[in-house]
């Protein structure tokens, strides 16, 4: 009988990837900073700091069991919002060489896996 019960990989696992990106959104601010649709209101630094609080935030309520649903839920829709980022990204890239471009490219579908990991690991059973 284990003494500490057992946590789901999976929820780690997503919340190891926000909290990676959450760092290096703080750490190494500018790539992001580029990311920022100018119709946003403000400064872009601002929008890249507030991304990483989030992600780092959303990172911390998947690992308590407590707030993992709302969190997980909470995650799907932060991927969705995130998505013009990358759609400008690989815009703004279409022209850079290929490896680039199929970075920029390759993130744009990424986030429907990354949506339904998010819902998934809000279920009971995960």
């Amino acid at each position: 009988m284990a003494l500490v019960p057992r946590v789901p990989r999976s929820p780690l696992m997503l919340a190891g990837l926000l909290a990676t990106a959450g760092v290096a959104h703080f750490v190494a601010p500018k790539p992001f900073d580029a990311l920022v649709p100018r119709s946003l209101p403000g400064g872009p630094r601002a929008w890249t700091r507030a991304s990483a609080a989030v992600e780092l935030t959303l990172a911390v309520g998947l690992i308590v069991p407590r707030t993992r649903p709302l969190s997980a839920r909470a995650t799907a829709l932060f991927f969705a919002g995130v998505f013009p980022a990358n759609v400008k990204m690989a815009y703004d890239w279409r022209h850079r060489p290929a490896p680039a471009r199929a970075l920029a490219y390759g993130r744009l579908p990424l986030q429907v896996p990354l949506y339904l990991w998010a819902r998934s690991v809000g279920s009971p059973r995960s």
